[in-house]
Order: C-alpha cells, then structure tokens, then sequence
C-alpha cells in the first residue's frame, strides 16, 4: 500500500470537508423536507358533502365522484395545497328529468366538460379561517378563484368546511338565460379527512 504524504492527506481532507460534507447536508434536509411533505398529506373520507344550489333554492342538489390531493399543515402554509375535482355527471338533484337538464348542454354540459376542479397557487391565514387562491375550471372555463376555508382537527384526522357563490355566467353557462334560476349559485363543502 503506497504511503500517502502528510500534506496531500490534509489537503484530501479539506477537500472532503469542502464538498463532501455539504452535499451531505443537503441530501440530509432534502430527505427531511420529503418526509415532512407526506407526514402532512391527507386523504378524503367517507361522509363528504359537496352542495350545490340555485339563488332562488329551485335547484339543490349534490355532487359525488370527488377526488382530492390535500396537502395542508396550519404551521407551513407555504407548503400547503389543495387540488380536486368532482365528476359532473354526478349531480343529483333527486328528480331524474331535472338532473338531465342540470347535465344537458345548455348547463353543465357534462359530455364536453366531464369535471368542475379547483388548483391552489397560495393558501393563506384569515380572521375567520384560511383561503386558498388558485384557479377554478368549470364548463371549459379557469378563472382565477378565492376559496374560503375552515379545518377542525377530529379524533380520526380532520373536517374542512368551505361555503362561497359562483357566478355562473363567469363560466359561461346558459348565457342565453342569465336570470333563469338566477345566476348566483351558493356552494357548500365538507370534506372529512384521514392521514
């Protein structure tokens, strides 16, 4: 075995020092960052509610088909976000010739718009709860969206309830009959979540 002389040796080790031990420090913190991620995921339980109504409360119903990726922590906001979307082909209202003309071209159009989905960009701290700032895609319309939001902590995980309005005619949907219904439509959330 070759001898390695004394200021090579000190110069290996400054080196190593120099590089080798940030490079380690970072694959140390990126690993912690991953974990800290998935610690806070959480997935959409049974029992959620997504309520659609008209202004006049002619037109109720519900959505199901849910589908939602929540990363969320109150003490890291700036790592949190939100991304779902619900099947449209999935609203009830509990009276069959109804829920067709809800899906029908003139509304919904839920051939040519298969879902209604919402993406976060920021999610912020308010006086009454929080809001998530994103895009909302409906009726082949995005639009730039705030939405409001509570999160209560439950034995199982936790419960986020949301309640806001759309315009509909900001998505385009039966602009040929804007007070038909009215055009302000109130929405309401409750979506159960496990870790």
């Amino acid at each position: 075995m070759p001898v390695v002389p004394l200021e090579e040796l000190k110069s290996k080790t400054y080196i190593m020092k120099k590089f080798v031990y940030p490079i380690a420090a970072i694959a140390l913190i990126s690993a912690s960052a991953f974990t800290f991620i998935v610690a806070q995921s959480w997935k959409a339980a049974e029992g959620y509610s997504v309520k659609f109504s008209g202004e006049e409360g002619k037109i109720q119903g519900a959505f199901t088909g849910l589908k939602a990726v929540i990363n969320f922590d109150e003490k890291d906001l700036a790592t949190s976000n939100v991304e779902a979307s619900v099947d449209v082909a999935s609203f009830n209202t509990g009276n069959g010739m109804m829920n067709t003309h809800a899906k029908s071209e003139q509304w919904f159009d839920s051939e040519k718009n298969p879902t209604i989905s919402f993406k976060s960009s920021s999610i912020a701290k308010t006086a009454t709860g929080y809001e998530a700032k994103g895009k909302l895609s409906m009726h082949g319309v995005s639009k730039d969206f705030t939405m409001p939001f509570t999160f209560e902590k439950t034995a199982t995980g936790g419960l986020f309830k949301s309640a806001f309005v759309i315009n509909r005619l900001d998505y385009e949907i039966n602009v040929a009959q804007p007070a038909r219904g009215g055009s302000m439509f109130p929405v309401e959330l409750s979506i159960p979540v496990t870790k």
